[in-house]
């Protein structure tokens, strides 16, 4: 007889909400800066690596919330076209986790970096705008890559097929912990994206986090003028501590354009 199971305690992490006034902050910021924030905190890879903007150099920074969908591999008695009923019901969570989005989230898909069928396309994407959610990731792919690349929305993918989710996906779960291209993604992280990457930021320090990236997107847009005129890098870049006082007095000037 097996022995009774004993369960586990809960993750010493006390959950963190972050704000919208945070996030408009993140959202103003490089994903350079956001990077080498976090890996002087010790976090060495949190970005997606190997997924596209649909809109390519035309796709705004945003931040948001994660929301977080887990997919596992469909199976043929289950994930039938049946299963697209016209109420909420547990063999279609997709539906009921579009229609769970709030205003400033990001819906994360972990598709086990499968691209081989759609994790969903125009109809639920266009759904989650309106509902206010400020993007959308897998790490499998959409369908509807042409209609999305035309929306006024961050939409980003490791690919683009017609293929129908019903044909190699199941939605497992809504608001768990997922991979998405190999980095874990807890509900509620910040998701931070621009023209050439989706990062992820811990939400416990999604606040320190912009107060560090706005200090030193300050610093190396000054250095990046001293660079431009022609300086070499050694002492400037990384800035030692007479650069540092160089920059201080330059705030206090006013910023002025560097000649």
């Amino acid at each position: 007889m097996l022995p009774p199971v004993t369960p586990l305690p809960a993750p010493n992490r006390e959950p963190v909400a972050v704000s919208d006034a945070v996030l408009d902050r993140l959202a103003r910021l490089s994903s350079g800066s956001i990077t080498t924030q976090l890996f002087k905190k010790g976090l060495r890879q949190c970005v997606l690596v190997g997924l596209r903007p649909l809109r390519g150099a035309k796709t705004p920074r945003f931040a948001g919330r994660a929301f977080t969908l887990r997919m596992i591999p469909a199976r043929e008695d289950i994930d039938t076209y049946a299963t697209l009923t016209t109420t909420p019901n547990a063999d279609n969570l997709q539906w009921v986790g579009v229609e769970r989005t709030l205003p400033g989230d990001v819906m994360v898909i972990d598709s086990r970096s499968d691209t081989t069928a759609a994790s969903m396309g125009n109809m639920l994407v266009t759904r989650m705008m309106k509902r206010g959610a400020r993007g959308v990731v897998t790490d499998g792919a959409f369908r509807d890559g042409a209609e999305l690349a035309a929306m006024d929305f961050p939409s980003w993918s490791a690919g683009v097929t017609a293929t129908t989710r019903l044909s190699c996906h199941h939605v497992a779960d809504l608001q768990v912990p997922i991979a998405c291209a190999g980095v874990a993604v807890y509900p509620g992280d910040a998701i931070h994206g621009d023209a050439d990457n989706v990062t992820v930021i811990p939400a416990h320090l999604a606040a320190e986090l912009a107060d560090l990236c706005e200090a030193q997107d300050d610093l190396e847009a000054y250095l990046a003028q001293r660079v431009q005129r022609g300086e070499a890098l050694w002492g400037l870049y990384p800035p030692s501590p007479p650069t540092r006082e160089e920059h201080r007095q330059w705030v206090a000037a006013g910023r002025p354009a560097l000649s």
